[in-house]
Order: C-alpha cells, then structure tokens, then sequence
C-alpha cells in the first residue's frame, strides 16, 4: 500500500511509527543526504550525544548535530567560503566572532531557541558556558564536513579536521 507520497515505506525501510507519537523509536543519527528527508530537528538535536554528527548532506547544503559538553568550545575557526548558520536547542553559550582570529570583537550570550549566522570569512567560535551540554545544530552552504562525518569528540574533531581545534 502506497502512502500519499508514494512510498511504501520511510526511508532505510524504518517501519516504527511516524514522529511526534508516543512510543516511537529514536531517529537513527546518520547522514540521509542526498535524498529527501523530514525530521523533528529539536529532537534529532536533544538526542545526539556525539560532539558532531553530519544529518544530511547535500550538493550545496549541510545539516549537522553538535553537543558541547560543559566548557567545551566548537574551537576557533574560519571558513572562508561557507555561510553557516547555528540554532540553539538546549543550553548556554558565548559566542565569539571576528575579522582577525586575534580580535574577536563580536560577543553575545545565547541560549535556547537563539540562532546565530555567520558569514564566510569570518572568524568564530561558540563556548559551552551552561552547567549541562549545549544542543544544537548547524547548517553549512556549501557543506563543510565530509559525508557521513560523526565525531564522537572534539578530540576526534581536531584529529580529523584540519581547522583550529
């Protein structure tokens, strides 16, 4: 029986209940890029644990997850060709942004359900400054990270990423 998109099933054969009710098994954190996909980022962004797991890449877009541990940064860094914005799902932090690495005179406080764009070229970096971790998620245009990235730590971020960890 087909549904009113045409499937038979959801993608990856998932035959658990749609999102949203009760009882429904957790999403399964992986890149579903390139195709089609729908979610419930809030709850996609809550459930990841890994500080950065890549949800969907595309040709031209990137959605990944991150979780800071308390005090932890995402590390300083500059991306000279990709827009990037962030959203905050649970959590506090500080963000830091500037022209020059050694002047990051853009600081502002953000919390739950604040998003944050940063432009190409831009230095920055968001710190952990909560007592629990900071959920969020990040969208790159174009894609930053290789398909398929999961990172369980910033650690394994630094070793496999060649920014400023």
């Amino acid at each position: 029986m087909h549904n009113r998109y045409g499937y038979n099933n959801p993608p990856f054969g998932w035959a658990g209940p749609p999102p949203n009710i009760p009882g429904r098994p957790p999403y399964h954190l992986g890149d579903y890029g390139p195709q089609p996909f729908t979610a419930n980022i809030r709850e996609l962004a809550l459930q990841n644990r890994n500080f950065r797991t890549t949800l969907w890449t595309g040709e031209h877009l990137q959605l990944t997850l991150m979780s800071l541990n308390t005090g932890e940064d995402i590390g300083l860094e500059m991306h000279s060709d990709v827009d990037q914005f962030i959203r905050i799902e649970q959590g506090q932090g500080l963000v830091l942004m500037g022209d020059n690495q050694n002047h990051l005179n853009f600081r502002r406080h953000v919390s739950h359900a604040d998003v944050i764009l940063i432009p190409a070229g831009k230095w920055h970096n968001v710190i952990n400054t909560g007592p629990s971790p900071l959920k969020l998620y990040s969208i790159y245009a174009p894609p930053e990270h290789p398909r398929g990235t999961v990172h369980r730590t910033k650690k394994e971020a630094g070793e496999h990423h060649h920014g400023y960890y």
